[in-house]
């Protein structure tokens, strides 16, 4: 399989979208619905959609594999965002009449944004002036920060990688049987320049019902990897239709995969429909742990996440939401 279009910043809408003055429900605390229209997205038909693969969108947290220290690393999302000062402005701007009329707002990149860390990267394809990379329309400034073991921060993010085997814990279709998921361990350097997205216990509230409390479960999944085998064509009534009715679209969204790399979406919520739902279609496939931790020369901890589904190694579950290690 051919490698997928990378996750780097945010992705358009298949369909143009509207803002309606009602709450939201995909967010408690925004006060406005972002909705789909009928109308097909300009981007759409310049990347020939009809040709491209379409995937499951996951809900999770997004990853990136790039080199740090020498060697490949997995890094988080941390977008740069305006202080105090410059977001009150900003959405002064956005309601006044310049911001209608289509005006730009102007930036000051040096003083409008708070700190990051020193080995903060702004994502690819971030636009540049004068050397500083410029926020996007929301006045976000996308970028990655590597995760160390020791913080606490991106606790669940280590959790799911071993820097001294260079490998990390992936979730992904069985290469022979691909009606059945794998959860194995895969080299970082396979992984280089790939995004991923980080599913689990404590990300996002959990809506695959990955582990509990006392035992948390995370994996990393490629973006792409989860082909969505029965996608209707790009039409919004059919794709209603089959979100509401067809058991492969018990999930968050579609992601289509352009062949020139351009990578378009829609979500639940575009179509006013509820997210997260009862039993989602990853939890419907049937899933092998295949975790052999004896290829490696390394004293694991051991209670870490390797060292618990070494464990299980070989054993098959009929559901993901079924491996249990209390």
């Amino acid at each position: 399989m051919r490698r997928r279009g990378s996750v780097q910043q945010k992705i358009s809408c298949v369909f143009l979208t509207e803002v309606k003055n009602e709450p939201s429900t995909k967010r408690e605390y925004q006060k406005f619905r972002v909705l789909a229209t009928e109308t097909l997205n300009p981007k759409v038909l310049e990347s020939d959609i009809q040709s491209a693969v379409p995937t499951e969108k996951l809900d999770g947290t997004c990853c990136y594999v790039s080199a740090y220290k020498g060697k490949p690393y997995l890094w988080a999302r941390l977008d740069k965002k305006p202080n105090k000062q410059a977001e009150k402005r900003f959405k002064t701007f956005q309601h006044s009449t310049k911001g209608s009329e289509g005006k730009a707002f102007v930036w000051n990149v040096k003083e409008d944004f708070r700190s990051v860390p020193e080995s903060w990267i702004f994502a690819h394809g971030v636009t540049q002036c004068n050397g500083y990379p410029q926020p996007d329309e929301n006045g976000h400034i996308p970028g990655w920060v590597p995760v160390e073991n020791d913080n606490k921060q991106y606790c669940w993010h280590s959790s799911v990688v071993n820097y001294e085997i260079g490998a990390a814990l992936v979730l992904r279709p069985h290469t022979e049987h691909q009606e059945l998921l794998e959860i194995t361990t895969v080299p970082l350097h396979e992984l280089l320049e790939q995004t991923l997205e980080l599913i689990g216990t404590n990300i996002n509230a959990n809506p695959y019902g990955l582990g509990s409390k006392k035992q948390p479960i995370h994996l990393l999944v490629s973006h792409g990897v989860l082909e969505i085998q029965s996608a209707p064509a790009v039409n919004y009534q059919q794709l209603l239709g089959w979100f509401q009715g067809c058991e492969e679209g018990k999930v968050e969204g579609i992601v289509w995969h352009c062949s020139d790399g351009t990578l378009i979406k829609l979500h639940r919520h575009h179509l006013g429909l509820r997210w997260p739902v009862e039993d989602p279609f990853l939890n419907s496939r049937p899933v092998l742990v295949n975790v052999d931790l004896t290829q490696y020369e390394w004293d694991f901890i051991p209670k870490s996440l390797f060292t618990t589904f070494s464990e299980f190694n070989g054993r098959q579950f009929d559901h993901l939401k079924d491996i249990c290690f209390e």
